[in-house]
C-alpha cells in the first residue's frame, strides 16, 4: 500500500566516487523486490522527488543504493545521520509478479534464475536475492571499472548474496594495483559471460543497452526475461504520463504498470 512517509536517515556510506548508500527507518508497509520509492530530502533545492529502487527493506529500515547523476542525487549524497526526508511508497509491481515459481536449487536438478545487473542497477537484484530460496539463483554484477578494495565490493554487494549458487563480477576496465582484490573479476560486459539455456527465467536491471543485449540471447534461447526500467518520474503513480515506456501493447507507465516488464513486450 502506497504511502507518503517521513523518515529520518539512519547512515548514509560513500561506496565510491560515483555511488552511496542511503538507509532511512521505514514505517511503512513492506516492500517487495522490485518495487521503488519516490524521495525528496526536507532540506532541498529540487522541486520534484527521486524514483530509487530498493535495494533491501529490513526490520523497519529501507536501504537504497545510489549513483551520482545531478543535483538531485548530489543532494541524497549529502545528507547526514538524523535528517529528515519524505519517502512515499513502496511503488510499482515486484519480480514475483511475473517469475515462475522456485521451488529447488541446482543440487536438486533444477534450473535457477539468473539476476542480471549493471551499475546501480543491482539495488533491486539486491532484493530479489533476499527473496529467493537458497541456491535457487546466479548472480551476475556488471561494472566500469573493477573494485579498488574489499570494502567497496562488500558495500555494493551486501550481505545479501548469502544463497547465491553462483557469483560472476565483471568489469570493463580492470587494472591491476597489486593489491588482489580484482582477483576473480572477469574483464568485459556481462552478456558476453551469460547462457540464458541455462536458466528457468533471466531477470535484469541496468543500463539499456546492456538489457537489449540480455533480452535478445533470452529471446533467441526462448527463455522468459524481465527487465526493471529506469525512467524520469514526477509522481511515482501514473497520473503525469511522464515515465511512458513504448511497448508492443501500447504505451506503458512505467511507475504504476512497471518498472518490470516481460522483455519479450517492450519495444
Amino acid at each position: 500500500m502506497k504511502q507518503c512517509l517521513p523518515c529520518k536517515v539512519i547512515q548514509n556510506i560513500p561506496i565510491n566516487k560515483e555511488m552511496f548508500r542511503l538507509e532511512f527507518s521505514w514505517p511503512g508497509s513492506v516492500v517487495r523486490a522490485g518495487q521503488f520509492v519516490m524521495v525528496k530530502p526536507q532540506r532541498s533545492a529540487v522541486f520534484l522527488p527521486r524514483p530509487l529502487s530498493v535495494a533491501f527493506w529490513k526490520d523497519d529500515v529501507i536501504g537504497l543504493l545510489i549513483q551520482r547523476k545531478g543535483q538531485g542525487t548530489e543532494e541524497l549524497a549529502n545528507l547526514q545521520s538524523g535528517e529528515d526526508a519524505e519517502l512515499i511508497g513502496p511503488l510499482g509491481n515486484a519480480w514475483a509478479d511475473f517469475l515462475p515459481a522456485v521451488s529447488g536449487s541446482k543440487a536438486r536438478g533444477l534450473k535457477p534464475i539468473a539476476l542480471v545487473g549493471g551499475g546501480v542497477g543491482i539495488a533491486p537484484l539486491l532484493a530479489l536475492s533476499c527473496e529467493l530460496p537458497k541456491g535457487s539463483f546466479d548472480f551476475y554484477a556488471g561494472f566500469r571499472t573493477a573494485f579498488c578494495s574489499q570494502e567497496e565490493k562488500e558495500l555494493l554487494l551486501g550481505q545479501s548474496l548469502a544463497g547465491v549458487s553462483q557469483f560472476i563480477i565483471s568489469a570493463e576496465e580492470i587494472t591491476d594495483n597489486g593489491s588482489g582484490f580484482n582477483a576473480g573479476v572477469q574483464h568485459g560486459r556481462i552478456p558476453s559471460f551469460l547462457d540464458p539455456e541455462d536458466y528457468a527465467a533471466v531477470c535484469a536491471c541496468g543500463p539499456e543497452a546492456m538489457l537489449r543485449a540480455v533480452a535478445e540471447k533470452c529471446t533467441a534461447a526462448d527463455i522468459p526475461c524481465y527487465v526493471s526500467l529506469e525512467r524520469r518520474m514526477a509522481c511515482g503513480v501514473g497520473a503525469c504520463l511522464g515515465c511512458t515506456v513504448a511497448t508492443a501493447e501500447g504505451n506503458r507507465r512505467c511507475c504504476a504498470d512497471g518498472p518490470v516488464f516481460p522483455a519479450g513486450v517492450v519495444l
